[in-house]
């Protein structure tokens, strides 16, 4: 079993990558494999729908996304997803934004029916808005979202702050050990037979028809 674990933050070292590396020391207690993937501080250009990478073939993309087809490639091979990002005016940073419309349109067949989690750092507030707002591609995507005993945030303007928030940190390794679990879970349950359900074909609608 693998988790990839993704750092949206420009600091690859800085409070959200300490909060990741929390629910990484749990998962890997637990057996299960997992690497953190740092996004990077290129920026990743927004998504403009021009339906490009719904067509068949690889980097179909019209822009050079590179940190989302590596991502896309790593999720081909992993069975659970943690999302993590800072808090940047109650929302998830622009570089996470932006990654996250992309990765899920061109890599959704690979991430359907995987538990995932989103994770926020923030220094005061709007942590629940980004960590809703990062929940909500797992909600349209078929995956089944993993929560702690709190909701998946650590406080701090430096990683040695986030470490004195013993709260937070104690969340991000209860949300480690219960991802681990249910990864146990499915693999239990798919040796017993259980199968992923069958879907009905998607009905794409508006509100007029």
């Amino acid at each position: 079993m693998k988790v990839i674990l993704f750092n949206g933050s420009p600091n690859e070292k800085g409070c959200t990558y300490t909060a990741l590396a929390e629910v990484e020391k749990s998962l890997s207690a637990a057996g299960v494999e997992t690497e953190i993937f740092f996004i990077g501080r290129q920026p990743v250009k927004g998504c403009i729908g021009c339906g490009a990478c719904a067509k068949p073939g690889e980097k179909q993309c019209a822009f050079d996304n590179d940190a989302v087809y590596r991502a896309v490639e790593k999720a081909k091979k992993a069975d659970g997803f943690v999302f993590g990002s800072p808090v940047h005016y109650a929302g998830m940073s622009a570089v996470m934004k932006s990654f996250m419309d992309h990765f899920f349109y061109v890599g959704r067949g690979y991430l359907a029916n995987k538990p995932a989690a989103a994770v926020v750092s923030c220094r005061r507030g709007g942590a629940t808005a980004a960590l809703e707002q990062l929940s909500q591609y797992c909600q349209n995507n078929n995956m089944p979202i993993i929560t702690a005993q709190y909701w998946n945030m650590v406080h701090g303007t430096k990683p040695e702050e986030v470490a004195q928030d013993e709260e937070g940190t104690l969340t991000m390794r209860t949300l480690g050990s219960n991802l681990a679990w249910i990864l146990q879970c499915i693999a239990a349950g798919q040796e017993a037979g259980a199968c992923i359900p069958q879907r009905e074909p998607q009905k794409r609608t508006n509100f007029i028809r």
